[in-house]
């Protein structure tokens, strides 16, 4: 397990449409999963334990988390939303932005001409071959979120990394949230 050491220059934000946000607390433990490692961002999730809890509003709701061995089909619509920038390596927006991405099959994100092998089972990919539309530089650790049948809505992914933004052959690569080897990383919450 690692632990963050400089707690004090991260705050979270809560129900922010524009800057500046109107809620905000402080961090009291980020846990990073102890088999993260970069470059190569498998393993790419970590738990935050803020120092209050959030009361949620008509602007702050709460997500569901999906089951480990919960799927959710290729081909689906998704939304990504971030302050990330605009362009690759442009500048940052004064609004959340919100983008419509398709989930996309493993296999096609490790052809050769894509991400060649480098997307794990823990990961997953969302975008359009074509480009277009991506998350972006800033986004990172941001929602990846889809309803199901009955709207409620769940945490698909998480902002991991790509290949500059909206490339063609280079989607947007999110850690999986359903996945069996991530389900013990909240157990340490109790240790």
């Amino acid at each position: 397990m690692h632990t963050q050491n400089f707690l004090f220059q991260w705050t979270a934000t809560f129900g922010a449409l524009l800057k500046p946000p109107t809620l905000k607390r402080s961090i009291k433990t980020i846990i990073i999963h102890e088999m993260y490692r970069y470059p190569e961002h498998d393993y790419d999730i970590a738990l935050v334990k803020l120092s209050k809890q959030v009361e949620f509003t008509s602007n702050i709701h709460r997500v569901c988390l999906p089951e480990p061995s919960q799927t959710f089909p290729y081909n689906i619509y998704a939304v990504i939303t971030g302050w990330g920038a605009l362009t690759n390596d442009g500048p940052t927006p004064n609004a959340l932005q919100e983008a419509t991405v398709k989930l996309i099959d493993s296999n096609t994100c490790n052809k050769k001409e894509v991400y060649d092998g480098d997307i794990t089972p823990r990961m997953l990919c969302a975008g359009y071959l074509e480009g277009g539309v991506d998350a972006c530089q800033g986004d990172s650790g941001g929602p990846l979120v889809t309803p199901d049948s009955r709207l409620m809505w769940y945490l698909v992914g998480i902002v991991s990394w790509g290949d500059e933004c909206a490339k063609p052959n280079k989607p947007g690569v999110y850690t999986r949230t359903a996945s069996e080897t991530l389900d013990t990383h909240p157990a340490q919450w109790s240790s």
